[in-house]
């Protein structure tokens, strides 16, 4: 449905069979360009099982202006995340994406992450397990400790709100054979 162009100025649209929109996930509101939100399509070519308005839960932006390599056509930025896979805490939207882009960042980590949800008091509380590298894990105490705080600072930072960190050593977290199941929730269990 769209390409992008050696300019790598966004994705052009293929305009001639869908007509693209973004809206807010929540409100259904259809927002401006270049604001971020939900891409909705509309097929225009399809005869047989035409789609209206097709929510496809991917977050993006229509780029406005024009592109410099001269095609007319509309573009929106790439996908980086879905809305269904957002969760609410506290009232806070938190993506797994913002959180696994800043456990990749810090070295000692490995790729293998969980988060779990609970509620406690009626308050949600999020805490992720990461798995270490086996020279860290293995290390002073105080190390694990500085790079827990470190971890959870910098998730503060980005998402606004504290989050509990644990450290792990490696293979501790669950393996799947598919799509990794990144979030545990277990706020509706007593």
């Amino acid at each position: 449905m769209a390409i992008e162009c050696p300019c790598h100025e966004g994705l052009h649209i293929f305009e001639d069979h869908f007509y693209p929109e973004i809206i807010d996930p929540d409100s259904g509101r259809v927002l401006p360009e270049g604001q971020e939100g939900e891409l909705v399509l509309t097929t225009l070519s399809k005869w047989a099982m035409p789609m209206i308005r097709y929510r496809t839960r991917d977050i993006t932006a229509l780029v406005p202006g024009a592109c410099g390599c001269g095609r007319s056509l509309r573009r929106m930025r790439r996908i980086g995340r879905r809305s269904d896979d957002m969760l609410i805490i506290r009232g806070v939207n938190v993506y797994p994406s913002q959180i696994e882009a800043v456990l990749l960042e810090v070295e000692g980590t490995l790729p293998h992450y969980q988060i779990i949800l609970t509620r406690e008091h009626g308050l949600d509380q999020v805490e992720v397990q990461v798995e270490v590298t086996a020279q860290v894990f293995s290390d002073r105490v105080g190390a694990l400790e500085a790079l827990e705080e470190r971890l959870a600072d910098t998730l503060e930072r980005v998402l606004g709100i504290r989050i509990a960190i644990t450290l792990v050593e490696p293979q501790t977290i669950q393996r799947s054979e598919g799509k990794a199941k990144r979030v545990i929730d277990k706020r509706g269990q007593t």
